[in-house]
């Protein structure tokens, strides 16, 4: 028998009882591409065996920051108790998920993140990386693992075609994340791009539509993908969700046709970014890191402009947005180092952090701003290569 991620089958089988037992249950995500994708298909996974969701979560980044968010707890305690399922978030939030268990919510986490502060205390956490985890491949982006969860949940139900369309929208998570395109996610993505071209979700034949036939491989879906995460999520609702979970062909054409309007306006915005922090580095190019904020920057374009700048420079690159008494930031760093590993170093500056070797996130106190600088560059100045 082949190894399997730890805890995935007790998960599976845990939400099949729900589903027996007609539970609620609630599905919080982040409100990314590899959290939304990862939403959809453990709802359609749901509902294929006869169960309903009955609230769908994603934080707004801007005013939530990443995770689970007490609010969020607050706004759904009339729903418990409840199964509570996290996805792409979750393995950080040791005290949100106390919070969560004495509201009456039973927590799943499914999560592909460094755990760095011990892991919340609920028995069913499915991640990798989780330390006691033998499963061998530590790279799958959080869709990925969603699903081989969903085959589990689903077993000899899973027809070739809902199969088909889950591995659509996990091979479009797993490029959309940056994870290695190696291994196991290099087999989800060869599957997926194929299975694309007849495509029975109506949201990505919209995309298909709009943007000409033979569009089906990867460089090309990088525009579908932009278009998804350009969506952002207001009040705990996301429109990639919406579209990617909708089956008139009309509305899907019209909500794509507006997510690449925001992404053509996006892009614009990064570029005024990428090219106001270019101006800023002009003055210290011997800083072995970027590391650059602004009141003005939004952080949900941050990961955009930070992902632009380490491709050109070859360098770990932090963008945060500059709030009154703290700051928020994506992360983004070339293959051979890792960004989880240099906060780890100087997590005395940090009030948390967390992601992957490649691409991750931050919170700090603007007072710690400079020394949190100083220390990421003696970090990278001394470890220019670093196990990942």
């Amino acid at each position: 028998m082949s190894q399997k991620i730890k805890n995935i089958e007790k998960s599976a089988e845990r939400i099949k009882k729900a589903v027996l037992n007609k539970e609620r249950i609630i599905l919080y995500g982040d409100s990314d591409l590899d959290g939304i994708s990862s939403v959809v298909i453990l709802e359609e996974a749901i509902k294929n065996l006869g169960g309903e969701v009955c609230a769908v979560l994603f934080p707004d980044r801007e005013n939530d920051g990443y995770g689970i968010n007490p609010n969020a707890l607050k706004i759904l305690s009339d729903k418990a108790p409840a199964l509570f399922i996290t996805l792409d978030l979750g393995i950080g939030n040791v005290k949100e998920v106390e919070i969560a268990k004495k509201l009456g919510f039973e927590v799943i986490i499914v999560d592909h993140h460094e755990t760095l502060f011990g892991i919340p205390d609920t028995p069913l956490i499915v991640d990798p990386k989780q330390k006691d985890d033998s499963y061998p491949f530590k790279g799958l982006a959080n869709v990925g693992i969603t699903f081989k969860l969903c085959e589990e949940i689903l077993g000899e139900k899973i027809s070739e075609n809902l199969r088909n369309s889950f591995l659509e929208l996990t091979a479009l998570g797993t490029i959309a994340d940056m994870v290695p395109q190696t291994d196991e996610n290099q087999k989800i993505i060869e599957e997926g791009l194929r299975s694309l071209k007849n495509t029975f979700r109506p949201a990505l034949r919209a995309f298909l539509s709009l943007l000409g036939e033979g569009y089906v491989f990867e460089g090309a879906m990088q525009k579908v993908i932009s278009a998804l995460n350009a969506a952002e999520s207001i009040n705990y609702q996301n429109n990639s969700y919406f579209l990617l979970t909708c089956f008139s062909d009309e509305r899907c054409k019209e909500m794509a046709q507006d997510l690449i309007n925001k992404t053509n306006y996006k892009q614009q915005k990064v570029k005024e970014i990428v090219q106001e922090v270019e101006r800023r580095i002009f003055q210290k190019p011997e800083a072995p890191v970027i590391f650059e904020g602004d009141i003005a920057w939004r952080l949900t374009l941050a990961g955009s402009v930070a992902s632009i700048m380490s491709s050109k420079y070859q360098k770990p690159v932090f963008i945060f947005k500059k709030g009154d008494k703290e700051s928020c930031g994506s992360v983004r760093n070339p293959k051979d180092t890792n960004s989880v590993e240099a906060m780890k170093s100087c997590s005395d500056f940090l009030i948390t952090y967390g992601g992957h070797a490649n691409a991750s996130g931050f919170r700090i106190k603007n007072k710690d701003l400079n020394k949190f600088e100083t220390c990421l560059n003696e970090f990278f100045k001394n470890n220019n290569k670093v196990d990942v």
